[in-house]
């Protein structure tokens, strides 16, 4: 008989982590039901296609693809040529996390790093970056890259983007939205898809299944449908075609016709929330970033982090903060929470007896440094 061990457990390192949503795992099992047309030409890829035009209410084009960092770096590809750059803030995933794979996927486009509070991009910043320089040894600005939510779990409001697109249509720039939690934006903001997309001048989205309770599979949707020529040969050609398509876009039928999709969000940001009230009132605990979606940033004395990591509680230090990232996902319970909680307070007052008495040794436990 399999032991479940504490790691196994509900953890707060990335909603990757999570397993497969009843949902989810429901239409794939629906889809397993005898033969189906190889490479999208299936009833299931169909009907999640329309979906998704439903959803946006705009007849974009769809491709399924297996993971993020595929869906960003080909779809950045499709807007940009190999002497063009793609403006993305620093802390962006595209240029924190996807070791070179945009620049790989386009041959060489260029990501020009551009400063914003609390991960977003203002229009001032491209600007600078754009006006930078003009001449033909640079490389040319041609795309930007917004990641909804950010990688510090704020969210770009729609007056933001309103005027990141007033920005981008005087330069001529494409908008690139990495939407790794788009649906948490979304249930946050309360608003539809298309308001904080192609409403405000977004070209091509990458919506996240995985997070949000998918096992694989990420949708590419352009909004702008002349930025699509051939990128199904470009998705072929980076082994992103899957044969058997659909066991992608079942499950993702299934996040859509049952609106798990917006539900997993909703859960994983009220659980976010719950934990950042918990955690509020704690001593020595500082709230490093607003909390928008189902990321809680925080900072914590080293030696609590140690004792939490040595009792089992798995999470990241995170790039462009001073702390740690604790995140939610569909999967997360108010029990699991209260249980991280309760090991956080014993941490942090074992922390204030040792700064108490000195002559304490501390342990030091190895730290986990690199995220999904």
């Amino acid at each position: 008989m399999l032991t479940l061990n504490p790691i196994a457990l509900e953890q707060f390192a990335s909603d990757n982590y999570s397993g497969i949503c009843p949902e989810a795992l429901e239409y794939m099992l629906q889809a397993n039901h005898g033969s189906a047309p190889a490479y999208g030409d299936d009833i299931w890829t169909q009907k999640a296609t329309d979906y998704f035009r439903d959803l946006f209410e705009t007849d974009c084009e769809v491709f399924f693809v297996f993971n993020g960092t595929a869906a960003n770096a080909l779809s950045l590809a499709a807007l940009c040529q190999s002497y063009h750059s793609v403006i993305c803030h620093e802390t962006a995933h595209v240029e924190t996390d996807e070791c070179g794979a945009p620049e790989f996927a386009s041959n060489g486009s260029k990501l020009l790093l551009g400063k914003g509070q609390n991960g977003k991009l203002t229009p001032e910043a491209i600007a600078t970056i754009v006006q930078k320089r003009t001449d033909i040894h640079y490389p040319k600005p041609k795309a930007l890259s917004l990641t909804q939510a950010t990688e510090l779990g704020t969210l770009y409001t729609v007056d933001e983007l309103l005027a990141i697109q007033s920005v981008a249509e005087r330069y001529q720039l494409r908008i690139h939205m990495d939407g790794a939690r788009f649906a948490n934006a979304v249930a946050a903001m309360d608003v539809t898809p298309a308001e904080i997309t192609w409403r405000c001048g977004v070209d091509v989205l990458c919506f996240c299944g995985t997070k949000n309770g998918m096992a694989i599979g990420e949708a590419i949707i352009f909004f702008n449908r002349s930025l699509a020529e051939d990128f199904a040969y470009r998705c072929k050609q980076a082994g992103q075609l899957a044969s058997k398509m659909r066991f992608i876009s079942a499950p993702w039928l299934g996040l859509l016709e049952t609106g798990a999709w917006l539900r997993n969000a909703q859960h994983a940001n009220r659980c976010a929330a719950y934990l950042e009230q918990q955690l509020s009132s704690l001593p020595g605990v500082e709230i490093l970033s607003p909390r928008e979606a189902n990321g809680v940033f925080v900072s914590l004395p080293e030696t609590a982090i140690d004792a939490l990591r040595n009792k089992g509680w798995l999470f990241y230090n995170f790039i462009g903060t001073e702390g740690v990232r604790f995140m939610c996902s569909w999967a997360t319970t108010t029990a699991r929470i209260d249980q991280f909680v309760q090991d956080i307070k014993t941490a942090l007052a074992a922390t204030r007896s040792v700064n108490a008495h000195p002559e304490v040794e501390d342990s030091v436990a190895p730290v986990l440094q690199e995220r999904p």
